[in-house]
C-alpha cells in the first residue's frame, strides 16, 4: 500500500494543470456522511489528491476501476487522517476531480463527476463535485415529471440551476445537499431523456435580480394564489409576491381535507409555546393577502395565545396539512380544508404545467412567477480554493409575462402527483 501513496506538491501541480483551463461551473453536493464510506471509480481516473494545504495521496489508476475503497478515519483532532482500506493516507481530505464522462460511486449511488472526501466530526463526508449542467440532469426529473410539457420542465431546469448557483460558497465545505432540505439529487439513475433535453435547451440560464441569482423558491401547487416571501418567511423580496394563480386550478391538490384529533392539536400547540391549558378553540383571526392564515388564535382553559406570520403557517403544516391556504373548523377533530400543496412561494409546478399547456414558453412561465426579474446567463466560473468556484453571471433582458386576464385551465385527474411538494430549506 505504501507504494500506492505519493506525497508532496507534484500531485497538486498536476491537479492545478488539469483544471486551470476549465470554464465549467462545478457544484459540490454533500451526498453521504458516515463513520466510513465506500467509493468506487468505474473508469480510469485522475490521481486522487489532497486539496491545497493538506498532505496529498494518490492511488494507482490501474487499481481503482476494479476495486471499491473503504474510506475511514484514524486518529483524532489535528492528527486525524483519512484511511483507504484501513491504511493511513496522511491527509484529512482527498479529491478526485470531475472529468468528461467520469462517474463515481459513493455509498452505493452513482454520480457524474468526481468526489471530495473530508473528515467531519470523526466521520467521513462524501461530496460529489460535478458540473452544474450534469448535476441538473438528476435534479430536474426528481423534482418534476420529465413527461410534462417541455416548457414546464425547462422552467424547472432554470429555477433548479438558479437555486444551486445562488448557494455556491467557496468558504463552505460544500454548496448544497442531496435531499429535500436542498434539492433532491438521486444521481445517474434518475436521469431521463426528456429532462436531459430541457437542461440542454436552457443551458446556463438563470433567473436574476439586482445583478445576482434570484431566490427561486417553488412548491407543488399554489392553491390558486401564490404566497409572498414576506408572509411565509418574513423576508420581503419584490419578485416573490402574493398574486392570483389561475393556472394552478384543477390540480390533484386543488381541494383536500384533513381531520386532526384534539390530542395532536394540543401537542402541536405546545411545540409552538402555547401555555393555554386544555384547548377550547382554534380559529383563524386574520388572513394574508394570499388568503392564508396570518394569525391563529388558540384559546384554552387557562389562557389564550396568538400565532402570527410564519408561525401561523408552520402550525398548520405541523398539523399535517399539505398546504397553508386553508380554513379551520371544529376542534375534536379540527377539520382543515385547503387547496394547494407546499408553501406557495414562487413557481407553482402545477401552474407551470397549466401555462405550458396554454402554449406559453418557459420564459413566460418564469416571468409570471418571478415578476420583475431578468434572464441571466452563467458565463463560467472564477476558480478560488479548489475544488470550490464562484459563478460568473451576465445579465440579459427582462423575463416576459403572460397577458392578463389568464384563463383557468383544469388539469386532467390522471395528472401525476409530485413526489416532493417542496418545503425548501428556507422554511
Amino acid at each position: 500500500m505504501r507504494s500506492c501513496l505519493r506525497l508532496g506538491a507534484s500531485l497538486l501541480s498536476t491537479l492545478l494543470l488539469g483544471l486551470g483551463g476549465a470554464s465549467a461551473l462545478n457544484v459540490r453536493v454533500l451526498v453521504a456522511a458516515a463513520p466510513q464510506l465506500t467509493v468506487r471509480v468505474p473508469s480510469s481516473p485522475a490521481p486522487v489528491t489532497g486539496v491545497p494545504g493538506s498532505v496529498s495521496g494518490a492511488l494507482p489508476s490501474t487499481t481503482l476501476p476494479t476495486q471499491a475503497w473503504t474510506v475511514g478515519v484514524s486518529g483524532s483532532g489535528a492528527a486525524a487522517q483519512l484511511t483507504l482500506n484501513g491504511q493511513p493516507t496522511g491527509s484529512a481530505t482527498l479529491y478526485l476531480p470531475p472529468g468528461a464522462g467520469r462517474t463515481v460511486e459513493i455509498a452505493g449511488t452513482t454520480y457524474r463527476g468526481g468526489v471530495q472526501l473530508r473528515i467531519e466530526r470523526g466521520g467521513v463526508q462524501g461530496i460529489n463535485v460535478v458540473d452544474i449542467e450534469e448535476y441538473l440532469r438528476a435534479v430536474v426529473p426528481a423534482e418534476m415529471p420529465a413527461s410534462w410539457p417541455s416548457a414546464a420542465v425547462q422552467a424547472q431546469a432554470v429555477i433548479a440551476r438558479t437555486y444551486v448557483s445562488a448557494r455556491i460558497n467557496p468558504a463552505a465545505p460544500y454548496d448544497t445537499c442531496a435531499t429535500e432540505s436542498c434539492q433532491v439529487y438521486p444521481g445517474v439513475k434518475a436521469e431521463k431523456p426528456a429532462s436531459d433535453a430541457a437542461v440542454a435547451a436552457t443551458r446556463a440560464q438563470v433567473v436574476a435580480f439586482g445583478g445576482r441569482a434570484a431566490s427561486t423558491y417553488f412548491s407543488s401547487d399554489s392553491g390558486g394564489f401564490t404566497a409572498s416571501s414576506a408572509e411565509v418567511w418574513g423576508t420581503d423580496l419584490p419578485y416573490l409576491t402574493a398574486r392570483p394563480d389561475p393556472f394552478s386550478a384543477g390540480s390533484p391538490r386543488a381541494s383536500w381535507q384533513v381531520s386532526v384529533p384534539l390530542a395532536k392539536v394540543q401537542a402541536v400547540a405546545a411545540q409552538y409555546g402555547a401555555k393555554t391549558g386544555a384547548l377550547t378553540s382554534v380559529t383563524v383571526t386574520r388572513l394574508s393577502e394570499s388568503g392564508r392564515p396570518a394569525e391563529i388564535m388558540l384559546v384554552g382553559a387557562s389562557g389564550a395565545m396568538k400565532l402570527s406570520g410564519a408561525n401561523a403557517g408552520g402550525f398548520v403544516r405541523s398539523l399535517g396539512a399539505s398546504g397553508t391556504r386553508v380554513t379551520l373548523a371544529g376542534l375534536n377533530p379540527l377539520v382543515i380544508t385547503g387547496s394547494g400543496a407546499g408553501h406557495g412561494v414562487g413557481l407553482s409546478q402545477y401552474g407551470a404545467l397549466g401555462l405550458a399547456r396554454a402554449g406559453y414558453d418557459h420564459l413566460h412561465v418564469l416571468g409570471f412567477y418571478y415578476p420583475g426579474t431578468v434572464l441571466g446567463t452563467l458565463t463560467g466560473a472564477r476558480p478560488t480554493t479548489l475544488p470550490a468556484e464562484r459563478p460568473v453571471l451576465a445579465m440579459g433582458a427582462a423575463l416576459p409575462t403572460p397577458e392578463l386576464p389568464l384563463p383557468a385551465l383544469p388539469l386532467p385527474a390522471a395528472a401525476p402527483v409530485l413526489a416532493t411538494a417542496l418545503w425548501t430549506a428556507a422554511e
